[in-house]
Formats: C-alpha cells, structure tokens, sequence
C-alpha cells in the first residue's frame, strides 16, 4: 500500500480510500462492519462518508451511513488508528430532505450540520470536513460545460469567506482537522485558497470529484491547481458505478447492481459511454487485464491523484478493488487508453 500527503494537512493518507455511501441501504450494518474490519486489515484507514448518505438519498435513510460507521467505532475502538472524512450537504441535489433542501453553508448551517455528523459518528472530531457540493450553479452530476443555465441562475449564495471563515472557526474549535472540497470547479478551487490567503484562514486540502476513464475533466485545469497549489483529488466513481468493471456489457443487468435497482442512477447510460467502455474492456482483454484492474491502474498512476475511492456491496467485490492497485499500466496501455480517449472523450461527465 503506497501511501501520500493529503495536501499540506501533514497527514499521510493510503492512495486507496474507502467509500460507504451503501450502508444503511444496499448493505447492513453487519456487512458493513465487515467491510471496515476488512479494510482495516488491508491498510485502509480512510474512510470516506456524508451526512446525506446513503444512496439513493432518503428521509428515512439520511445519516445511516455514518451511524454505521459511529456504531463500529464504538464496537471496536481505535478512533485514532482512522481518518475519517465525512461532508456537509449542498442545496437541492441529492440534500433535499437536509435543511429543506436550503443549505446556505452559513456558520449556522455548518455548525448544526457538524453537529449531526459529530453524534452518528460518536467521536468529537473529523479528520476531513468537505462541502459535498457548491451552493452556487455549477457544471457537475452529469453536465459537462457551465453555460446560461449556469450563468444566470439568480440562487442566493453565501460569500464564500463567510463559509471558509466559519469552516476555519470549527478547526479552531477542534471539532474538524482539515477543510475539503467535492464537486468543485477550478474558480471556485482557487477562490478558496485565495480567501485563504488574503484572510488567513485554513487552506482547503484536497478536492473530491469525479474522476474515471469515462470521466477526466479533472484534467483540465484541476490538475494543475493540485499541482502547483498541493490540493489532490480524492477520486470518487472511479468505475462509473460498475460499468468500468464490465458487468454491464452487451445489456446485462445483474441483479443487485445500483444501476438495476435505483433507475435515477442513469449517469452512465449512454450510448457513447457504453461504445467507450467495450473499447476498454477489450484493451483490458488484449493484455490480460481486468477491466477493473485497467481502470483502477489508470488512476493511481495520474500525478494528481491522493487516493481513489472505492466502494463495495461485498467483500469479493473490495477484495478485488483492492487488489486491482498492485497492477502498474505500462506506457503502451496508456498510450492506447488515451488514443480511445481522442476518439470518445467524456462521456459521462
């Protein structure tokens, strides 16, 4: 396991990173803690988590997740042998049901939301406190570009120094170790740490977005801020919910996927995502690689990347996740990776 600095933060994080948004919803409680015991064994020590999971979100299932995670905690021990990242909820999106729907990551709106992640997860800080989304418009969950939409929604934002100084506040209190961003843009990543700056504030220490072979907009313009400005991206869907480890080539469906059982998860559905992922499946198949494998290699080896996430519904499936980052891709492979990326760039943004 290789492990790397999560930003300027002084910690070292592992470069795989574990995702929980099943629990409390495609997993229970008790195959969740096998996951985290598993992980554990294995050198996973980061664990990724929100107030809004799990997914799909829910009123009824808001917080599961971390209460999953806070109940292994108090089970097992050992809160200083983790680091825990966990998020507040953006507006709309998938925190409808949080605060109404109207988060405006106030100090009151982080404060009280903290509050929350503090009690599911039974411990009294968190090692990486990340707004799961911005407030404003931006271009993400499916939208590539930032167009009129975008440009002239009249949504009420808060300043964002008002957010990073209420952020910067809870530092200072102990309660959060370190500030992160998720879904973020490279104005509004550089936005951050210029308030930084100019305030003396607390500088955010990684990005969390998206980031696959169907999806690598992060290269454009983030992976120079992580490069210049020492924020890495944690990144998250490294296998597109599933369809960069091939179970649905040709149609299939299997029948626990996320895909098959909650529709609204059609991000990846596409006709020229489907073309783009047998054209890896079979460059997988041409050097006796895995798709997962292929995928998950493509990652780690990208300068820019702190850790990748990585999420299961058993312990086969993150065995094998797991497994896949002993594989290192030669220049031949990314050099054929990047000639199907020319011919279908994006396709799940």
């Amino acid at each position: 396991m290789q492990f790397k600095a999560l930003g300027k933060s002084g910690i070292l994080v592992p470069e795989i990173c574990l995702g929980t948004m099943t629990f409390g919803e495609q997993n229970t409680q008790e195959q969740g803690f096998a996951q985290l015991d598993y992980a554990l064994e294995r050198g996973l020590n980061f664990w990724d988590t929100a107030e809004m999971y799990p997914v799909p979100p829910k009123p009824e299932t808001q917080g599961a997740t971390e209460a999953v995670i806070g109940n292994w905690l108090a089970t097992r021990g050992g809160r200083d042998k983790v680091i825990i990242a966990s998020k507040i909820a953006g507006p709309s999106q998938g925190g409808s049901q949080i605060r109404d729907g109207q988060t405006r990551f106030t100090a009151a709106d982080i404060e009280s939301a903290l509050d929350g992640n503090l009690k599911r997860l039974q411990t009294d800080y968190i090692d990486l406190y990340q707004l799961h989304w911005p407030q404003r418009p931006v271009n993400f969950f499916g939208k590539l570009g930032y167009g009129n939409a975008e440009a002239f929604n009249e949504r009420e934002v808060t300043d964002l120094a008002e957010t990073l100084t209420a952020l910067s506040n809870e530092v200072k209190k102990g309660r959060i170790r370190h500030i992160g961003l998720s879904n973020e843009t490279p104005w509004g990543t550089l936005k951050f740490l210029h308030l930084a700056e100019q305030l003396g504030l607390d500088k955010v220490v990684s990005v969390q977005n998206p980031y696959s072979l169907l999806n690598r907009t992060y290269e454009t313009g983030m992976s120079e801020i992580a490069k210049y400005e020492g924020v890495g991206l944690l990144a998250y869907s490294p296998l597109a919910f599933g369809y960069l480890t091939g179970k649905f080539r040709n149609g299939a469906r299997p029948e626990n996927a996320r895909v098959t059982l909650y529709s609204r998860f059609s991000r990846y559905s596409n006709p020229e995502s489907e073309w783009a992922v047998e054209q890896y499946a079979q460059l997988a198949e041409k050097h006796h690689l895995t798709l997962t494998q292929l995928a998950l290699a493509f990652i780690k080896q990208q300068f820019f990347v702190t850790s990748t996430i990585i999420g299961a519904t058993n312990l086969n499936q993150l065995k094998e996740n797991i497994d896949a980052f002993d594989v290192n891709l030669s220049e031949e492979i990314l050099q054929e990776i990047d000639a199907i990326h020319r011919q279908q760039p994006n396709p799940a943004p």
